[in-house]
């Protein structure tokens, strides 16, 4: 085989993604690379591509356990041989997975770093052919990047130790100019291939909000988004506590992750949220690396991260499918004494000297600061991103919400130097706080103490209101007029550029929203961004969520994450193409040989049933195939109306037709039925179970490696009950069967 014949076959690909080819030659050519490109562009199949075609053994290392594991059963659907070696083995299954490999059962094997340094793996390094090492998330291996990992320095004395200098290839997402000359010095690269396709991800959506009420903001967004999967990233532990019984108690099917709960809970949680059993996540910055769950349509951050580089790979886990998704901030400049907190606690790495400590410091401070005007520029969010991590970018993306207002310049250069004034008279001594409340003229007792009344500055922008003085402050310290302390105290403090000010030789001026100042506050009650239902009609849609339920059905019977099945993107390309054949099928964007073996033809049988054998329409506007003949571009000719949520009437559940028994997915047939498909969503039994689930009348949990569904006495009481099925492939297990009283429970819950 050569790559493209792997690429389709294993893949479902037709071509290649810019920068995949290009690292893919180099490797097959003997040379070393670093491969720089963001979330989503295919990072994995520029290393798993050569690894079947080069003759020995693949090691890469990966930093997470759960990276691993998704990784190996990714590649395990696909049909490849793969295994992992960490701790969460026993010595025996390492043993055993161990000769498998050398015995050639493995191309591609997935080790923690920390095992580099065991005896047994170093003896099995040195006695296979090892044709290439690959370090994955490869930042970690830098001192300066955001995600510094000591253990990755072992790499570095493996591959010294090793008889035979393997290629060496090495992969990140985020890696300023600084880091990136970093990992090619560390790994001791040699005349690499480096190759940076840019860290643009155009399917974002940017958006830094300021709401008053941040959990009024989250949840409303949240339930506007009730069919979507996200991730909502808090600071700290307690937040996350708040937060989640915030939307538990509104009735999200929510999970929760942070390093104060137990190993048994975060597995549970996690795994959760990676079979879509509650598809919001709420966590801090320690969920997420290694998940690699392609469906995640937002990311919000309920507080500010510590860095643009965090920032960018939190944020960067939405739309990994390459979907549009949205990434949305919520800034508040608490944020920045929550961060300052957090990073004066930070555990120190003690094989540091406190030089390197202090250059550390000042480095986690910038980033900050960084981040900060991130949250207060008025220009294209994307563009600063871009900038920051070296690449030019446009000054009007129209994907961001900035590019999406429209501003007027003000002038508020003799208000600037009103505030300059002031910070110089009371000699540089105070914050943010006192200053702004100088200006203002308040008689606040912390005020009368400093006697600030006693200086000319006192009441010199008594006009002006407090979030005003505010925005010209944070204007100033982005042009470098203004900095604050590095402690706890952050004191104002005039810059050598203020003397340019005050002398008259610079001006500032501050971009203020045109529409209404109240607007700012409020709440987005739609998406920005196209999605799939601006692709599929109304037909496409019904469609897809058939697929999509067909998908969930195999991935319980088969105890696998739905994602690992089919992308959101593949059920999407099926629902324009309507595969009735398999040459058709594996036409689909992801689908390999492999795949249709094992699911092609139940999403064949599927979609006859749906289309009654009849080719149909089901997405707007005409179709062009992109170059690489694999991915779909639609237009849409005319707008679409928003159909109302799905409710029936009180003659409608009079005469809904109750049986002895149903299935969920039965009933929400059946209720569905009575329903205006124009101008009604359906409901789906997905939906309807998530609401069971969040009242406690049913759960899953895995028991034995497969997913149980287990009944409450609650859930007994209104009806409920267990009885066998046999799956499609003839394996026996227990579903939730609904009486006629739980049925008419289910209905009631949707008369209107």
């Amino acid at each position: 085989m050569n790559k493209f014949e792997i690429l389709k076959t294993y893949f479902g690909y037709d071509s290649f993604r810019e920068g995949q080819e290009l690292l893919i030659d180099a490797i097959l050519n003997g040379q070393d690379v670093l491969g720089i490109m963001p979330t989503g562009a295919g990072k994995s199949i520029c290393y798993q591509v050569p690894a079947l075609l080069l003759p020995g053994v693949t090691l890469v290392i990966s930093p997470l356990i759960s990276l691993m594991k998704d990784q190996v059963q990714a590649l395990n659907q696909a049909g490849i041989h793969a295994a992992y070696i960490n701790s969460s083995l026993s010595e025996t299954q390492i043993s055993k997975a161990l000769q498998l490999a050398a015995e050639g059962r493995y191309k591609i094997i997935y080790v923690a770093p920390e095992r580099l340094e065991t005896y047994e793996f170093l003896q099995f390094a040195k006695a296979v052919e090892l044709s290439m090492l690959t370090v994955d998330e490869a930042h970690c291996i830098s001192q300066w990047g955001q995600d510094f990992r000591p253990s990755y320095l072992k790499i570095v004395q493996f591959i010294r130790q090793l008889s035979k200098r393997p290629i060496i290839s090495a992969f990140t997402a985020t890696a300023t100019e600084a880091v990136k000359d970093d990992i090619a010095c560390v790994l001791g690269l040699s005349y690499p291939r480096i190759t940076v396709t840019g860290f643009d991800r155009k399917n974002l959506y940017f958006s830094v909000e300021t709401p008053k009420k941040k959990d009024t903001y989250v949840l409303h967004y949240i339930s506007e988004h009730s069919g979507d999967s996200g991730i909502v990233y808090c600071a700290t532990r307690k937040n996350v506590e708040a937060v989640y019984e915030m939307l538990l108690e509104a009735g999200v099917p929510v999970t929760k992750y942070h390093a104060g709960l137990g190993n048994g809970e975060r597995k549970q949680n996690q795994e959760d949220f990676i079979y879509d059993r509650k598809p919001v996540m709420v966590a801090t910055n320690a969920f997420g690396m290694g998940i690699d769950k392609s469906n995640v349509r937002y990311v919000i951050h309920y507080n500010m991260p510590q860095s643009l580089e965090n920032y960018y790979q939190e944020a960067g886990r939405a739309g990994r499918d390459g979907e549009p998704s949205e990434c949305i901030l919520l800034y508040s400049p608490q944020d920045l004494m929550i961060n300052r907190f957090l990073l004066e606690s930070k555990e120190q790495n003690s094989e540091f000297g406190e030089d390197e400590l202090k250059t550390i410091r000042e480095r986690d401070e910038e980033r900050l600061r960084t981040m900060s005007y991130y949250c207060m520029t008025r220009n294209c969010l994307r563009e600063y991103i871009l900038h920051y991590f070296g690449e030019a970018g446009s000054s009007h993306c129209g994907n961001c919400s900035n590019c999406q207002k429209e501003f007027e310049e003000i002038d508020v250069t003799e208000e600037a130097k009103k505030i300059a004034a002031c910070v110089r008279e009371l000699r540089q001594r105070y914050g943010i706080n006192v200053i702004v409340g100088t200006l203002l003229g308040e008689n606040k007792a912390k005020l009368r103490e400093y006697h600030v009344s006693d200086y000319q500055s006192y009441g010199s922008l008594r006009e002006q209101t407090e979030a005003g003085i505010k925005e010209i402050i944070r204007q100033m310290m982005m042009e470098d007029i203004l900095t604050q302390t590095k402690d706890k105290y952050s004191l104002l403090k005039l810059t050598a550029k203020a003397k340019e000010l005050i002398e008259g030789l610079i001006t500032i001026q501050i971009k203020k929203p045109k529409e209404d100042p109240q607007a700012k506050d409020a709440l987005r009650n739609i998406s920005v961004k196209q999605r799939k239902s601006d692709i599929l009609n109304t037909r496409g849609l019904e469609l897809f969520d058939t697929l999509r339920e067909l998908r969930t059905e195999i991935a319980r019977e088969e105890s696998i994450p739905p994602y690992l099945i089919f992308s959101d993107k593949t059920l999407t390309d099926m629902c324009v193409k309507i595969p009735f054949t398999r040459e058709e099928m594996l036409g689909v964007s992801g689908i390999g040989e492999n795949k249709y073996k094992k699911y092609g033809e139940r999403f064949i049988s599927r979609i006859l049933d749906f289309t009654g054998k009849r080719k149909e329409k089901l997405y707007f506007g005409e179709l062009e195939e992109a170059v690489s003949g694999t991915e779909m571009k639609t237009t849409r000719k005319a707008a679409k109306a928003v159909k109302s949520e799905f409710y029936i009437t009180p003659q409608q559940a009079q005469e809904f037709p109750y049986k002895e028994r149903y299935l969920l997915p039965e009933l929400a047939a059946a209720l569905s039925e009575s329903r205006n498909p124009d101008t009604m969503k359906k409901i789906t039994g997905a939906e309807i179970f998530r609401y069971l689930e969040s009242r406690d009348y049913v759960t899953e949990k895995r028991v034995d490696g497969r997913w149980k569904k287990i009944i409450s006495e609650k859930g007994a009481e209104a009806g409920l009950f267990l009885a066998p099925r046999i799956s499609k492939t003839g394996t026996e297990y227990e579903d939730v069967y609904y009486d006629e009283k739980a049925q008419r429970m289910i209905v009631e819950l949707y008369v209107k």
